[in-house]
């Protein structure tokens, strides 16, 4: 049985997943390949994912294949409440709804596991560490899992580097087909489209921080640049630094980042990216918003302490006053771009959820030869979903003759 708001709402959700099943034309030709083989035949998989269109999508892409689906959020503020009941119209298991407590997070999370898994995609680790930690029982039937984010696989190396990571879980985050698009394009459109309809307020003439330099935080950097703004790049790798320096971004601390930015973007997988220090020395008006998985980057503590007063500005923004200044924060602090609006592209989550479904069919046709480790997805299957994608685009591109391989292949110099 289901744990949703408003099934009435299914109507709503079918538009959304209509739309971009006719914008993801490679998970479109991967579904038409798995309905006839059923790879995933008697299985039951559980998902725990940002639940909307897109993702609901790949989840019936999944059913379809076979399998019996449970899917959760894996964010509060991310669950779309139409498409949840779009997917318990279509004969899957959802335990998910917006703006979910704390509590009923946790519950949904507990009632996804109880499916009692064979496959499991994760995104940040969630349904995996529980699965760990509270249903031990369960895991020598789990054949593996699929982890979506940076955030998730360094809770996963953790587990590996103490000893504890008892299933084989795919690294999906860091197949190129993910990791460049998804990261780059995907999160640097997206956090802008959250934004700009959080605040309505122009970019360009403006000072944007971007707070972590990896993948996510240059697409932010690079789009932030297109939209008019001034960038500058805070971080702690000296590589990365220079990488942004390189790429047209001004490189400082955030301390002193603080007292110049008017919006800033935290994208650094890890905790207190912003605090007290940092609320001290802004400038009136500052706007706050994150892209990282975890509402951590952020320190809402400090905040709400030194705020004198705390109102709710527009829809999705919080204004704190201290000071004789106002800071906004939007969307709680949580991931901003689905928080705030849609998500990524779905020609871009076309890839990334190609992946995830090719890296479940992987796993479960290796059951028992894979060790329990962070896996690197395999090369060919990177090659099957891009060069999928550019049949999609209609592109076409070269081949190497025997006698290039060859040359490719052989240390003589021939």
């Amino acid at each position: 049985m289901s744990t949703i708001r408003n099934q009435s709402l299914a109507p709503e959700g079918k538009l959304k997943i209509n739309w971009v099943k006719e914008h993801m034309p490679v998970l479109n030709e991967l579904a038409r390949e798995f309905r006839e083989t059923k790879p995933f035949a008697g299985l039951r998989v559980a998902i725990c994912l940002h639940l909307e269109a897109k993702t609901a999508y790949m989840a019936k892409v999944v059913q379809e294949s076979g399998a019996q689906v449970t899917i959760t959020g894996s964010n509060p503020l991310s669950t779309q409440d139409d498409v949840a009941a779009a997917l318990v119209e279509d004969g899957l298991t959802v335990h998910s709804w917006y703006n979910a407590t704390d509590e009923e997070y946790e519950d949904h999370l507990h009632k996804t596991m109880q499916s009692e898994p064979h496959l499991i995609i994760d995104d940040g680790g969630d349904l995996v560490a529980m699965l760990h930690s509270q249903y031990p029982q369960m895991i020598e039937n789990v054949r593996g899992g699929a982890e979506e984010t940076t955030t998730g696989l360094i809770r996963l190396r953790a587990m590996a580097a103490d000893g504890e990571l008892k299933i084989p879980m795919m690294a999906v985050n860091d197949a190129f087909c993910k990791y460049l698009f998804d990261n780059r394009y995907g999160t640097g459109q997206s956090v802008w489209d959250g934004i700009m309809r959080a605040t309505n307020l122009v970019v360009a003439g403006k000072t944007v921080v971007v707070i972590g330099y990896g993948w996510c935080g240059k697409g932010v950097a690079m789009r932030a640049r297109g939209l008019g703004a001034r960038v500058i790049v805070c971080e702690v790798d000296p590589v990365k630094a220079v990488e942004a320096i390189m790429d047209g971004n001004s490189v400082m601390p955030m301390l002193d980042a603080a007292a110049e930015g008017d919006i800033f973007v935290t994208v650094t997988g890890c905790r207190d990216a912003i605090t007290k220090e940092h609320y001290e020395n802004m400038k009136d008006g500052a706007i706050l918003c994150n892209a990282g998985h975890f509402d951590l980057e952020i320190d809402k503590r400090p905040l709400e302490e030194l705020a004198e007063n705390k109102r709710l500005a527009r829809k999705n923004v919080e204004a704190y006053e201290f000071n004789g200044k106002t800071i906004y924060l939007i969307a709680e602090g949580r991931l901003v771009n689905l928080a705030a609006a849609d998500g990524h592209p779905a020609e871009i989550m076309d890839m990334s959820f190609a992946l995830q479904v090719e890296a479940l069919h992987y796993l479960n046709s290796n059951h028992g030869k894979l060790p329990n480790d962070v896996l690197t997805l395999p090369q060919a299957v990177d090659d099957k979903v891009a060069r999928r994608k550019l049949a999609a685009m209609g592109v076409s591109i070269d081949t190497l003759s025997k006698a290039q391989e060859c040359y490719l292949t052989s240390w003589k110099a021939e």
